[in-house]
């Protein structure tokens, strides 16, 4: 959202679309509806979205993990990957419940997992920066940054 405000572009989550047009929370969805169900209205939505022009789009976490979805940031946009260690993961998500992926007996070892699972995938963004020390100001400077400086080598 920072990042969108000081480039003056509209900001867009595509888990708060899903949650208002289905008008239920992700978790919610999950356990109602199933996670097969959510990754598909997660797929549409992404897809429709990505055709759109001057946004910045916060992709849920899974989301880049769908070949389709990979395939159309990396042919629309530009991804970058915000990188926090598992030592810094683990205590900004001991709480959180909103994310039924981590509503798991051993969270710890599911946080290790899905982490390890997806920073293969998550490689193949334009820009991985290591956010572990970085307050949101530093991170929104150094996309900038990172875009700035790829811009003008073109």
């Amino acid at each position: 959202k920072l990042l969108a405000n000081k480039l003056k572009l509209k900001f867009v989550d595509i888990d708060r679309i899903i949650e208002k047009k289905e008008k239920n929370t992700i978790r919610e969805i999950f356990r109602i509806k199933s996670e097969d169900y959510f990754r598909r209205i997660e797929k549409k939505t992404t897809l429709d979205i990505l055709k759109k022009n001057n946004l910045v789009v916060a992709l849920g976490g899974g989301a880049f993990i769908d070949k389709t979805i990979r395939k159309e940031v990396k042919n629309t946009s530009i991804s970058f990957w915000l990188d926090l260690s598992i030592n810094y993961l683990l205590p900004r998500l001991k709480n959180v419940r909103k994310r039924p992926l981590l509503n798991q007996d051993n969270f710890e070892e599911t946080i290790n997992k899905i982490y390890s699972e997806r920073k293969k995938i998550y490689n193949e963004s334009n820009f991985r920066i290591r956010c572990n020390l970085m307050e949101k100001k530093e991170i929104v400077n150094r996309i900038i940054e990172s875009y700035e400086t790829t811009r003008n080598k073109n």
